[in-house]
């Protein structure tokens, strides 16, 4: 290392000169960049003996100071020319067109969902994806030990104590926190996203939808829960939609039922969207059980009621003949697209 070396690169910072931006970046790694000529000097700093670290320390760091101060002087005295060679807009040339998208199938299902039980009096109700275990399981008379919780694979996402927390595996929960803080009576639905442990398939998915309702008052019937759902069958799926419902069960209903529509695609005569039976199922309900009521504070002597519970996905796939639940996540425009239409009928 020799002086002449730090007067001639002193001697370029006095020199130089830019006129765009780019020029000032690539004056910076010429002086100070990983292989610029200010770093191979303090590269070669580091094996000169120690009698001359004294000689050249100081200046090889006034050097890099003066070319820092240089190429931020430039940065600042270029910044509005730079940025006058920029390409303007020229307001009066046409835009680009860009193509709008549509609403998700799942977010149409859900707002007609809604909309068909405003008409009937339901208001919304929505409530927290991270849920406690009493109101996921225990306050709808899932008992610690109750075979019923192996039917719902859970995500937990605290353990270890009496009431841990987890992602919600229905919106039932929704539906414990409505009893216990509305007064009476009763008539929600509480729409929202729900999490189960499963294989993702093409009829199956970890993540999914849910819309459930609730209905309770003085001397609510079986009788009151099937037409309901009849009437929402003919709003959701047409005039001429049949229902029918088998006997199952749920811990939170007794007596508990599965519905099944009238197939709207082979009108009862059978195809392979219904398997040949002329029927899809869309939902299960049943009336409260007095358990449930009774540990959200209602007397269940004076009050009855019922509930049911659809899966969106489910509804979109039987309302456009979805073939595969994945299609809902994977964000595709191909498949997005094709309910453009349907988003103007909406």
């Amino acid at each position: 290392m020799q002086k002449q070396d730090i007067d001639r690169i002193l001697a370029e910072l006095d020199a130089l000169s830019c006129k765009t931006q780019k020029e000032v970046e690539e004056a910076r790694v010429r002086f100070l960049g990983k292989k610029g000529s200010i770093t191979a000097l303090f590269d070669e700093f580091r094996t000169v003996d120690k009698d001359l670290k004294k000689e050249f320390g100081r200046p090889l760091n006034e050097l890099k100071q003066t070319a820092q101060t240089k190429i931020e002087s430039l940065k600042e005295s270029i910044g509005g020319e730079g940025a006058a060679e920029v390409p303007g807009i020229d307001m009066s040339m046409p835009g680009d067109t860009m193509e709008l998208g549509s609403r998700h199938p799942v977010s149409i299902v859900r707002q007609e969902i809604v909309d068909i039980f405003r008409k009937f009096g339901y208001d919304v109700a929505e409530g927290p994806e991270v849920e406690d275990d009493y109101h996921v399981f225990e306050a709808l008379n899932f008992p610690p030990n109750h075979p019923a919780r192996d039917m719902q694979d859970t995500f937990f996402v605290s353990s270890g104590h009496p009431n841990p927390l987890l992602l919600r595996t229905h919106t039932s929960s929704v539906q414990v926190r409505t009893m216990e803080k509305m007064g009476l009576p009763i008539r929600v639905i509480c729409p929202g996203r729900v999490f189960r442990n499963e294989a993702i398939s093409a009829r199956a998915h970890c993540i999914f939808h849910q819309v459930e309702g609730l209905y309770i008052d003085e001397n609510v019937t079986f009788a009151d829960l099937r037409q309901a759902i009849l009437l929402f069958a003919r709003e959701m799926f047409g005039p001429e939609t049949q229902i029918r419902m088998r006997p199952s069960y749920f811990p939170f209903t007794e007596p508990s039922a599965e519905v099944d529509v009238s197939c709207n695609i082979c009108h009862g005569k059978g195809c392979n969207i219904c398997k040949g039976t002329g029927w899809l199922e869309i939902l299960g309900c049943g009336m409260v059980d007095p358990n449930v009521l009774e540990a959200s504070g209602i007397d269940s002597k004076k009050y009855s009621g019922f509930a049911f519970g659809m899966g969106l996905e489910r509804i979109a796939m039987l309302k456009w003949r979805v073939n595969d639940l994945r299609h809902y996540f994977e964000n595709d425009m191909r498949f997005l697209e094709e309910f453009a239409t349907s988003v103007k009928e909406f």
